[in-house]
Parts: structure tokens; C-alpha cells; sequence
């Protein structure tokens, strides 16, 4: 990899990072079961919920960041909101398989489901709004600006 090079020109698929990020959600729940049989440490039972919201919102920012190296902007947002909506339902039920509750249950994580998806919303505009910009501060000759009325 050369220097100018930056990961983010790099085209990864959305399918791709939530899969990634319901992977690392099933490892660290499954993980944090094991330490809880053991008896090294108590586990509260919300921590599935929390490392669930945790692994949404890390996609929500890593997968708008990716946003910005994408040829085909509204392929890409298509499969981003399809891979948010099945990594937050997949998520959601290895929270609820493993933790016993279920969202209303589970306290204020109901909420931050619901500030984490409308932040992903955010994220995704800001993203697309910036991308804009650039492209249309690149399309501009800077040599002899045009003249606008």
C-alpha cells in the first residue's frame, strides 16, 4: 500500500462490515459468558444489550466513513440501511438469547436503539452532503473561478 493511499478511497461492502460487527458481537457476548460460568467476574445481565448498541453504533461510523470511497452512492446506502437493519435485529437477538431480557426490558437500551439509528441517519448524510461538496469543488476550474449572478 502506497503512502497516498487511504482506506477509506477503498469500496467495502456493507454486508461485509456488519457481518464483521455481528461476528465481533457473538465473540464478545459469548466470551463474556464463559468468564461469567467461570466465576472470574460478574457479568451484569444488560451487558449483551450494551455490547450490541456498542458494535451498531462503531458500524453506523466506520460504514459512513467507508461511504466516501464508494463509486455508486445509492447502491451503497441502499445495502448500508439493509446491513444496519439486519446487524441491529441479529444484534438485538443474541441480546435477547443471551441476557434473558428483552429490549423494554433491558432499561434505557430501548433508547439508545433509537439514538443509534437516528445518529446513523445523521452520519450518513453528513457523509453524502460532504461528498457533494468535494465533488462539486472538484468540478470547479479554480485557475479562473465562473462568475455567478
Amino acid at each position: 500500500m502506497s503512502g497516498s493511499e487511504s482506506i477509506f478511497e477503498k469500496a467495502v461492502s456493507p454486508l461485509y462490515q456488519a457481518l464483521i460487527a455481528f461476528v465481533a458481537v457473538i465473540l464478545i457476548v459469548v466470551g463474556a459468558k464463559i468468564v461469567e460460568w467461570t466465576g472470574l467476574l460478574p457479568i451484569p445481565p444488560r451487558f449483551p444489550w450494551m455490547i450490541a448498541a456498542s458494535f451498531m453504533l462503531l458500524f453506523a461510523v466506520g460504514n459512513s466513513m467507508f461511504s466516501l470511497g464508494t463509486q455508486n452512492k445509492r447502491q451503497y446506502y441502499g445495502q448500508s440501511i439493509y446491513a444496519y437493519m439486519g446487524l441491529a435485529a441479529a444484534s438485538g437477538l443474541v441480546a435477547w438469547l443471551f441476557s434473558s431480557l428483552s429490549i423494554n426490558e433491558a432499561g434505557s437500551y430501548r433508547w439508545i436503539y433509537i439514538v443509534v439509528t437516528i445518529g446513523y441517519m445523521v452520519f450518513l448524510s453528513m457523509m453524502g452532503i460532504l461528498r457533494n461538496i468535494v465533488e462539486f469543488a472538484q468540478r470547479e476550474e479554480w485557475t479562473q473561478p465562473r462568475r455567478r449572478r
